[in-house]
């Protein structure tokens, strides 16, 4: 057991876990941080995904150690002050979610798109949200979502 420092959704952390615990284990059970998801666990579906200094990255794959010292963003970060980003206001606006189970990470990678790329062209979309697997089959619909809330981004609001 050893101590980790990370930021959390802006706010600085110290988790006690073994180095070698996933980083989705530790924000879920020992941070409370319950809407990033538990899907393969080998790193191919993007239920888990977080951003780990800016980038979507699979937080089953990424031993606590790895993170130490890093910002780490969850989906219950990109609201701000209770006002939701405009990424999430569009997934419930244009209903992309039928069970939701995926949502999460498929929003997670989506705002990280978008972070560095405010006009993503279908290929660009379909690329970066590749790694994202919708049981449910929802991709038309999240594709339209990104698009939408490029909109916002090109507006200057991302909140």
């Amino acid at each position: 057991m050893a101590k980790y420092e990370l930021m959390i959704n802006g706010e600085a952390a110290v988790i006690e876990a073994a180095a070698d615990m996933p980083l989705l284990w530790a924000l879920r059970d020992l941070q409370g941080l319950t809407g990033t998801k538990y899907g393969c666990g080998i790193g191919q579906c993007g239920a888990c995904t977080v951003h780990v200094n800016g980038a979507p990255t699979r937080s089953c794959l990424l031993p606590l150690s790895a993170a130490a010292g890093a910002s780490v963003t969850t989906i219950e970060g990109l609201a701000d002050g209770g006002q939701l980003s405009a990424v999430q206001k569009v997934w419930i606006e244009t209903d992309v979610a039928q069970c939701g189970y995926c949502q999460a990470g498929q929003i997670m990678s989506a705002t990280a798109l978008l972070n560095v790329n405010p006009s993503p062209s279908d290929e660009d979309i379909d690329q970066a949200m590749s790694g994202n697997y919708c049981r449910c089959g929802t991709y038309i619909r999240i594709r339209e979502a990104v698009h939408a809330a490029a909109a916002y981004y090109n507006a200057g609001d991302k909140a």
